[in-house]
């Protein structure tokens, strides 16, 4: 069954809270043969706010509660919505979900969702919850991307380096002899898009343009590296608003373009401080964060290689995440693993997910 492919469109909806990304492509798993339509269903800005506030309620949060459930019927509802945009039939949707809480260390993972109402909408069966298997026995959960990445550069030259710059930041390193190391680096577009819609009223700071109006500070930018997440090994993840604290003190009393200077300063940082086992060729960005310079001109002072967001490649960097949780899918079904100990710290490689299938009233 491994070789047999199959036609399926994946969604992610991110931690940047902007709207769901729909991808289709055929695969058997192991190998993508075809890449076809995309899609992108933006939020509306109220839907936006309520799933931001699900963000700071989740901890505290009772699975039935009727807020919660609302709006997960609306986010399901718009998912339904974006599998169509693609105008492409499909074998399997593979589903993320949008994350409200990631904390492994309590082994929890949540990503809300309704997988039985979307395999109704469209009449495909549809995997989901790709985490929960992973921390339950041990791992981060976090980040899943890495072997979707490694069967993208299946023919790039390695050491390759791959940064996604999301809501938060993670890495995965691909080495000469097949290495496939990842985890989460530290606060992406996040605090810089939560900075923006406090002080300018839009979703994200455009082009960088906050940013590059401001100076890093450098005093408040050591308090941020201080975090003891950075002391820890990886693999390691984090929760969207795992830095909130620490960040809001640390740029207390600053203007609006000197906080932007120094929390994008600060993404940088700590990307820059993952310990790589070899200088990476190239550095393939990708996630929201490509798109702003000071992010981009940051990561280039660092590394010696070639920074480049991961079109240079003849990837696509609005689809890239979407793609991958297609890919996930047909490797959950063909049981396939979806981690690894050295991606995750899960104790052996893990396959994750579970089928939904449509029920028909």
């Amino acid at each position: 069954m491994t070789s047999q492919t199959l036609r399926a469109i994946g969604l992610m909806s991110g931690t940047s809270l902007d709207g769901v990304d729909a991808a289709w492509l055929e695969t058997d798993g192991e190998r993508i043969t075809h890449f076809g339509p995309t899609a992108m269903l933006a939020y509306q800005d109220d839907l936006r706010a309520d799933l931001r506030r699900l963000l700071d309620l989740a901890p505290t949060l009772a699975p039935d509660d009727p807020f919660l459930r609302r709006v997960e019927a609306r986010v399901t509802r718009d998912h339904a919505l974006a599998v169509g945009l693609t105008g492409r039939v499909a074998e399997v949707i593979g589903f993320h979900g949008q994350t409200i809480l990631h904390a492994p260390e309590r082994g929890r993972t949540w990503q809300i969702g309704d997988a039985a109402l979307l395999a109704l909408l469209c009449r495909v069966p549809v995997v989901h919850d790709f985490r929960t298997a992973d921390v339950a026995a041990g791992g981060q959960g976090a980040p899943l991307a890495p072997l979707f990445h490694a069967a993208m550069a299946e023919k790039l030259e390695k050491p390759l380096l791959i940064v996604n710059i999301g809501g938060v930041a993670n890495v995965t390193y691909l080495g000469k002899n097949g290495e496939v190391l990842a985890c989460d680096t530290g606060p992406g577009n996040g605090p810089l898009d939560d900075l923006a819609q406090r002080h300018l009223g839009e979703p994200y700071d455009k082009n960088g343009a906050l940013a590059a109006s401001g100076t890093p500070d450098s005093a408040r930018l050591a308090t941020l590296l201080s975090h003891p997440y950075f002391a820890r090994p990886a693999p390691k993840s984090l929760d969207r608003l795992s830095f909130s604290s620490l960040i809001n003190t640390a740029t207390s009393g600053l203007s609006p373009a000197d906080a932007a200077a120094t929390l994008a300063a600060f993404s940088v940082a700590a990307i820059t401080e993952f310990r790589l086992p070899a200088n990476p060729l190239r550095v393939l960005v990708c996630g929201g964060g490509r798109k702003n310079p000071v992010l981009m001109r940051g990561l280039q002072a660092h590394f010696a290689a070639p920074v480049q967001p991961v079109e240079a490649a003849g990837w696509d960097g609005d689809a890239l995440e979407a793609q991958c949780f297609a890919f996930l899918a047909v490797r959950s079904l063909k049981g396939l693993p979806i981690s690894l100990p050295s991606t995750t710290g899960a104790p052996h490689p893990l396959t994750g997910g579970r089928t939904q299938s449509p029920q028909l009233e």
